[in-house]
């Protein structure tokens, strides 16, 4: 089925700035109808996220802080993808850097759109089994604690609100009726 919107097209982009996040611009839009009006948009490279289940049922979430939030959240193992960069690649490393452990099976749990309205990033969601525990790799500006909870627990979290990371609470939710059969 097409929609207005799925035939859009952009007359022209101005970008106004580029960090470490993506690159923020001003987009004129054009509707098959014939309306023009200008979107802001962050441009994103994308990002993978990563549910560890270890052989016990527990998965290992994260305690870390997030300043543009000021709080203290729960999440998965995340990070954004490296220029060319796979993304089983990408949730493999990000795996190995914040919570230390190897992966020997991986399965993707989807994608999902983060904030559409003004970014196009997009978070690979994948389920990691078949654990190896190692070391810990954290850039200069994480503080991260890892936790093993059975994955029931933190899914009740996630249903209670107590998890309020998106990304983190729509992969629980995939992986819980993945692991279940």
């Amino acid at each position: 089925m097409t929609h207005v919107f799925d035939e859009a097209k952009t007359l022209t982009r101005r970008e106004l700035w580029q960090g470490s996040v993506g690159r923020f611009g001003e987009e004129d839009i054009r509707l098959p109808d014939g309306r023009e009006f200008t979107l802001a948009i962050l441009k994103h490279p994308g990002a993978c996220a990563v549910v560890p289940l270890l052989d016990d049922g527990r998965v290992l979430l994260l305690r870390q802080y997030r300043h543009a939030v000021r709080q203290t959240l729960w999440e998965i193992p995340a990070g954004k993808l490296d220029p060319g960069e796979a993304r089983e690649t990408c949730a493999l490393r990000e795996l190995k850097e914040e919570t230390g452990y190897s992966a020997g099976q991986l399965t993707s749990l989807g994608t999902i759109c983060v904030t559409p309205g003004y970014s196009d990033e997009q978070i690979h969601l994948y389920l990691a089994r078949d654990l190896t525990v190692g070391e810990q790799a954290l850039t200069a500006n994480e503080s991260i604690v890892c936790t093993p909870l059975p994955l029931a627990e933190a899914v009740a979290m996630a249903e209670q609100g107590e998890i309020s990371d998106a990304k983190t609470t729509i992969a629980l939710l995939r992986a819980r009726r993945l692991a279940s059969g």
